[in-house]
């Protein structure tokens, strides 16, 4: 008895004391982007009509241990119990050996972006013209671009060729061998940013001459300058984002939904309480996210009826749905638009359900 006491004390200890290699996921916040947050609108425009809305265009979210929390093998057990919680492989949410300071940055990064791109669609999907460049989006440190082009330069050409997209960029670069010149027509950032204070067309270039040099990413060996590209808009009134302690893009087809609303009379939701989640881009496509099974138990644990769901998340959301709560398939802003409109008819048995297959 004596023998059998002092083991399960020792195990007990080993279970508080040992970390192991988890992390775990739980339902976040959920917040309506048709309401107040902090006591300000979510979404505030200016420069255009808004009208009144009504309902819930809820945004979700999912709460996530730290980079630097050791979890212990009791916590991980649980965990894995709690019906409401998932434990996963710290590298799952930390790849790389990633530090919290570091995914905190790619997160506020890619919460900005995901911004850009709902006020893209959402005005695209009402016929509102959006004036739309290629910039330089990052200046990778040491390489041969660091000091030549800046985070916000405009790229208008490369070696002389017009740059439409974002992918012309790395596509003309590496028609290169490494070692050879290439010329970047650009726009600086700062002559750019004082031609939008000032309402006009930046027509200032200069000419930029970048050495390439060699990849070392792992994959095929390619001319490289050291940039990443993306896309950056004039919009013509001006749409605001007012939510802190948020990361990642999962928000955007939501914040999308949520300026659309507010650019049309009467309700996209008639009332009703809709959640949701999902990526978007500058053309409405609607992609997956992680920790769907969090956000939908969140999104029903605030009263959610209807859960807007990216199409390629339908598989894991059906295997624990939340009772009450109907997932709604969603491939593009046009499908959801779509969708909303059935469900403020009261006709949702033709809504485009998710299936377990």
């Amino acid at each position: 008895m004596l023998a059998s006491t002092l083991m399960l004390i020792a195990l007990l200890c080993a279970g508080v004391f040992i970390p192991v290699p988890y992390s775990e996921m739980s339902p976040g916040p959920t917040v309506n982007t048709l309401g107040d947050h902090g006591g300000e609108p979510v979404l505030q425009i200016s420069g255009r009509k808004t009208y009144a809305t009504s309902g819930n265009l809820n945004m979700t979210t999912v709460r996530v241990t730290s980079a630097d929390y050791k979890m212990n093998l009791v916590e991980a057990v649980y965990g894995w119990l709690a019906h409401d919680n998932k434990v996963v492989p710290h590298e799952t949410l930390y790849p790389d050996g990633k530090t919290e300071e570091e995914s905190t940055q790619e997160n506020a990064e890619e919460f900005s972006q995901s911004q850009e791109s709902a006020k893209v669609a959402a005005l695209e999907a009402l016929d509102i013209p959006v004036r739309s460049w290629v910039i330089v989006s990052t200046v990778v440190k040491d390489s041969p671009a660091e000091g030549k082009l800046h985070a916000g330069d405009v790229i208008k050409a490369v070696d002389g060729k017009a740059v439409k997209e974002p992918a012309d960029v790395a596509e003309l670069v590496t028609q290169h061998k490494p070692g050879e010149d290439v010329d970047f027509t650009i726009v600086p950032a700062k002559e750019q940013a004082a031609a939008e204070k000032e309402q006009r067309t930046a027509t200032k270039t200069q000419n930029v001459t970048i050495t390439t040099a060699t990849s070392d990413d792992g994959g095929e060996k390619r001319a490289i300058v050291g940039i990443s590209a993306g896309t950056d808009h004039t919009f013509p009134f001006t749409i605001d984002i007012k939510l802190a302690d948020v990361g990642g893009p999962s928000a955007g087809l939501m914040f999308a939904l949520g300026i659309y609303d507010k650019l049309t009379p009467g309700s996209l939701t008639g009332g009703s309480f809709v959640a949701g989640t999902g990526t978007i881009d500058d053309d409405g496509k609607v992609g997956p996210i992680g920790g769907i099974e969090m956000k939908t138990v969140g999104a029903r644990d605030k009263g959610a009826q209807y859960f807007l769901t990216p199409a390629e998340n339908c598989a894991a959301a059906t295997k624990d749905t939340p009772d009450g709560l109907t997932l709604v398939k969603i491939g593009t802003i046009d499908d959801a638009l779509g969708a909303l409109k059935d469900i403020r008819a009261g006709d949702t048995a033709d809504l485009p359900k998710c299936s377990a297959g």
